[in-house]
């Protein structure tokens, strides 16, 4: 599990396309001082595993899946990377629950500066709109973001100079892709609710009754 909030951007050294699926080589400095090899390591908001590890960086394999659901595909060397090691059990959790299952790739509508802050306004896919509620959270390439309007089509994020500085977000304009999770608790509250009161015991009434 991951929180959203990125320790460093690295670059991808090489990558190594098989028919369908990959090796990434990332270059990294401050995640390494612990990483072994096995470890998670979220990479663009996309849960991978360290396969090698050196001096210098980390290997990671990306399955067909992987390149399919996320932008992991685009990838070429000397891309700039988000990166967050898994969080430890007795970490702060500075942002929100992030799994690094990435659920779809959205596309940034457009960019606007507003005073100190810089607002992103990006479409979303039709299935992964319903899961997006405005001041909800939601991970954009592995950043814990959020949501500062919604419509039927896009939502929109107000980004402050930090973050724009310690990540990838800042380099991303109109029509670039981004990998999108949302937050995994509506994910598991509409799974349970289409499994009928027969599976479940939790009801509209129930959240109601106990304040949700």
């Amino acid at each position: 599990m991951f929180t959203g909030i990125i320790e460093e951007t690295g670059h991808i050294r090489t990558v190594t396309r098989g028919r369908h699926s990959s090796v990434l080589s990332i270059g990294a400095a401050g995640i390494l001082s612990d990483l072994k090899t096995g470890d998670s390591v979220s990479v663009n908001g996309v849960c991978l595993t360290a396969t090698t590890v050196d001096g210098g960086g980390f290997t990671a394999d990306v399955m067909h899946e992987t390149l399919d659901r996320s932008t992991l595909g685009q990838l070429s060397a000397g891309d700039v990377v988000n990166l967050e090691r898994a969080m430890p059990a007795g970490g702060r959790f500075g942002g929100h629950i992030v799994s690094g299952h990435i659920d779809g790739v959205g596309r940034v509508v457009s960019v606007r500066r507003d005073d100190n802050a810089v607002w992103y306004t990006v479409e979303a896919p039709p299935e992964l709109r319903r899961y997006i509620v405005e001041k909800g959270s939601i991970a954009i390439d592995g950043i814990s973001l959020t949501v500062a309007r919604a419509d039927a089509r896009t939502f929109a994020v107000s980004v402050i100079p930090h973050t724009l500085s310690v990540t990838t977000l800042g380099v991303r304009r109109a029509g670039s892709g981004v990998n999108l999770e949302t937050d995994i608790i509506g994910k598991y509250v509409e799974s349970l609710f289409r499994s009928g009161p027969a599976q479940s015991t939790i009801t509209r009434e129930f959240l109601a009754q106990n304040g949700f």
